[in-house]
């Protein structure tokens, strides 16, 4: 009888990923991280959160839950011991209402931005995150968007919020991704996460996080200490735009998330030469 030789089938771009980012990391590394880094996080979240909560009753809401989402971002920061470089924010006049279009790899994105931005902002998240203990009451609480992908005419009153928001002058950081990228790679932008921006007539600002796949991606607990990088870029125009140029409007600013992205990342760039 003639026998079939099953040839071995290769490794996703995701498995490979993966497998690059945890091959210089052994157990000492992953020790550190399940017993020193990840519970500290979890006890800076859960006292944090829980302080917040009554503190937001004594004044304006936004303005102190955004204090203190600040602290526990600059408390994860120095527990993870990852030193931050940012580029190009001096390129910005932050006193602008923008929008600020973020490369997103994995869930310490949250506490870089809050530590690195600064100025007051919203962000755009998943309605999933509401399931989560403690960081979904904050989330609502402090006046965050709301996105139901699933059932975008649910977010219709988040995004009236957030559009009163950019008009009152407070930025918004959108992840037009739409989720973490499992490989590294920057995923397409998704057209509708611009629609704000063109609406509002503010600038989009593409942001690359550069380090944070490494430091952290999707499912895993292990936090790999590494250096990370913020690049900010030139301010995108939206004058004159109107809601049939979202797909184009994405595109430009995929395009320069992307240039700022792959010039320093370790993730091979996929697109053509």
């Amino acid at each position: 009888m003639d026998s079939v030789t099953e040839l071995p089938q290769a490794p996703t771009a995701a498995q490979s990923a993966t497998e690059a980012v945890s091959k210089n990391y052994g157990w000492p590394s992953r020790l550190r991280s399940y017993f020193i880094f990840d519970p500290l996080i979890w006890l800076i979240t859960v006292v944090l959160g829980v302080i917040s909560i009554p503190a937001s009753l004594l004044g304006e809401k936004g303005r102190i839950l955004h204090g203190f989402a600040r602290v526990w971002s600059w408390m994860i920061m120095k527990t993870i011991l990852s030193p931050v470089n940012v580029t190009g924010l001096e390129k910005i006049d932050i006193s602008k209402p923008l929008v600020y279009a973020v490369t997103h790899a994995s869930a310490l994105d949250i506490p870089v931005l809050y530590v690195y931005l600064p100025f007051q902002f919203r962000i755009a998240f998943k309605k999933e995150l509401l399931a989560y203990p403690i960081v979904g009451w904050h989330l609502k609480r402090s006046g965050q968007i709301c996105v139901d992908q699933q059932n975008p005419a649910a977010s219709i009153g988040s995004i009236r919020s957030a559009l009163k928001s950019l008009k009152a002058g407070i930025p918004l950081v959108i992840f037009p991704e739409g989720g973490r990228t499992p490989d590294g790679q920057v995923k397409p932008f998704l057209p509708g996460a611009f629609f704000l921006a063109i609406k509002a007539h503010v600038d989009v600002v593409p942001v690359a996080l550069i380090g944070t796949y490494e430091l952290l991606p999707m499912n895993t607990y292990h936090i790999k200490c590494c250096p990370l990088e913020v690049r900010v870029g030139e301010p995108i125009s939206t004058a004159g735009l109107s809601g049939h140029d979202m797909a184009a409007l994405s595109a430009r600013v995929q395009k320069a998330a992307e240039d700022l992205y792959y010039e320093r990342a370790e993730t091979k760039d996929p697109r053509p030469s």
